[in-house]
């Protein structure tokens, strides 16, 4: 038996110890913040796995090591969840981890507890195999991805100090290989108005049709957006429209917008800036790239600006090669090759650190915060045999 066949043999030997992890995980709440409970069982389970070590960080991220060697590779996947939504649109109990019919099932088995369960085995079975002696890895359960992509990485790299040579993002891809996606960032448009009586609003500057205006004008720039043949096109959308007057009898003299920006390759934040404010400019509206800043669960109050950069390697580069492989070696047939929908924190490994990244991770990205969340457990299999063949070849 070779490497490969014995590292899946030992993938399907551990099935039921993945997934019954992956359901102790789904049982805890971790909404953005609140992660305590579930970080520190992941930690738990690491140790039980043999890992060289496991702790928790100060920002709250649950980080893993197996091995010494100075080729250094991470394993990431977030800890945290969206909210429940409307229960009734739940089939069965959202936090259940129930295992049925060839599936976890619950809030986070695809985003993305599964990633990090997958990881833990895989832990488990390099530690039975052996590491490259050259070789460290890196196994990180972020916090407050959520909230802020790639805001955990930039704590790990900055004030961690860990700064891999490659890296695995295991957000779901329905175990295909990506290789990029899409950036994007949070504009807040002010509009500052003149307020009158409602009896004579010609006396008065409607700061709600500025802003309406401006929403029209944004609904065309959306159509004239770049494109890549890859990530495909860049997007801009008014979410949230927020208007305040003296009264209900009083023109409005303020009025805000809040945009979503998707950015494809070739665009950044100073080319979306200023697209909008080429539209506003005539209205003196402020525009502004939000900032985020929260606290953890640590008590760490940390943030960054909320500019997710666009990132993608090309099928060529080595670290997508070797994903190549990986999954060939493992499954005797070529990996789909290609990119997420949505951001996850490769936008700071790979868009800020320019670490070479690749994502693979268990679960269909459809099924990302939306109701009746649910994971095979062959993709579990799946996944746990392809992060430990990989920290083997790379």
């Amino acid at each position: 038996m070779n490497l490969s066949e014995q590292i899946h043999s030992l993938a399907r030997k551990y099935e039921s110890y993945t997934a019954q992890n992956l359901s102790k995980l789904v049982k805890v709440k971790s909404l953005s913040t609140t992660e305590k409970e579930v970080s520190e069982l992941i930690v738990t389970l690491m140790k039980e796995a043999g890992f060289d070590e496991a702790r928790v960080d100060g920002l709250g991220n649950a980080v893993g090591r197996i091995g010494n060697g100075k080729k250094v590779i991470a394993i990431d996947g977030h800890i945290d969840t969206v909210d429940t939504g409307n229960l009734q649109n739940w089939d069965k109990d959202p936090f259940s981890g129930e295992i049925s019919d060839g599936y976890v099932y619950g809030r986070g088995t695809v985003d993305q507890k599964s990633g990090v369960a997958a990881f833990i085995t895989a832990g488990r079975i390099l530690k039975e195999v052996g590491v490259p002696e050259d070789v460290t890895v890196y196994f990180t359960g972020t916090v407050m991805e959520e909230d802020c992509d790639g805001l955990c990485w930039k704590y790990l790299v900055e004030e961690e100090k860990i700064r891999p040579d490659f890296a695995i993002i295991t957000e779901p891809t329905d175990c295909k290989v990506y290789r990029g996606h899409r950036g994007r960032m949070e504009i807040e448009v002010s509009f500052t108005g003149v307020s009158s009586h409602g009896s004579a609003p010609e006396r008065g500057k409607n700061a709600i049709y500025m802003a309406s205006r401006a929403c029209l004008a944004i609904e065309q720039l959306n159509e004239r957006l770049m494109f890549d043949p890859f990530l495909g096109k860049g997007t801009v959308t008014v979410t949230e429209f927020v208007s305040g007057s003296p009264s209900l009898c009083a023109v409005a003299d303020f009025a805000k917008i809040h945009l979503d920006r998707r950015l494809t390759w070739g665009e950044d934040k100073e080319l979306a800036v200023a697209q909008i404010e080429e539209i506003v400019k005539e209205f003196g509206a402020k525009v502004e790239v939000l900032q985020y800043s929260e606290k953890g669960f640590t008590g760490r109050e940390y943030g960054m600006e909320k500019y997710y950069p666009t990132w993608k390697l090309e099928e060529s580069e080595h670290v997508v090669q070797i994903a190549d492989k990986t999954y060939t070696d493992l499954f005797s047939t070529r990996p789909v090759i290609d990119k997420w929908t949505f951001s996850t924190n490769g936008i700071m490994i790979n868009g800020v650190y320019k670490i070479p990244s690749i994502g693979f991770g268990p679960g269909n990205e459809a099924l990302a915060h939306a109701p009746n969340e649910k994971v095979p457990v062959e993709d579990l299999v799946k996944a746990s045999a392809f992060y430990a063949y990989f920290c083997q070849i790379i």
